[in-house]
């Protein structure tokens, strides 16, 4: 599955009608987003089951401000709509399918009992 281009008009439907979405906050000019964009466009290819959104934080500064994005790269993970992962930098291949392995791995039920956000502006 091809990345999915994030926008304020298609973020929340994204994020409740799926299972695991990550979302990758970039930018054209930052040289880390553009080293890491296709480490993700490949990661999105083998995992077609999970949806793998970009914000362009230029073109969205609304959601990357909503999301308080104050470095970029930075890849979230949500799944059933509770923020797993928000974090800084670009990950090499390798520790990219190790994240998405923890984040499938998750116990849900457990998750929320925790202290773990739920996706949606801060």
């Amino acid at each position: 599955m091809a990345t999915v281009e994030l926008t304020q008009q298609n973020l929340e439907t994204t994020v409740t009608g799926s299972e695991i979405v990550l979302i990758d906050f970039w930018a054209g000019w930052c040289g880390p987003c553009r080293m890491f964009g296709p480490v993700y466009e490949r990661a999105s290819e083998r995992h077609p089951d999970i949806v793998f959104g970009k914000v362009d934080t230029e073109a969205q500064p609304e959601l990357a401000g909503a999301f308080r994005i104050s470095s970029i790269p930075t890849l979230m993970a949500v799944r059933d709509r509770t923020v797993l992962y928000a974090q800084p930098g670009a990950l090499p291949p390798q520790a990219l399918e190790e994240l998405i392995a923890r984040i499938r791995s998750v116990d849900m039920d457990e998750a929320r009992g925790g202290a773990v956000r739920t996706a949606g502006p801060r």
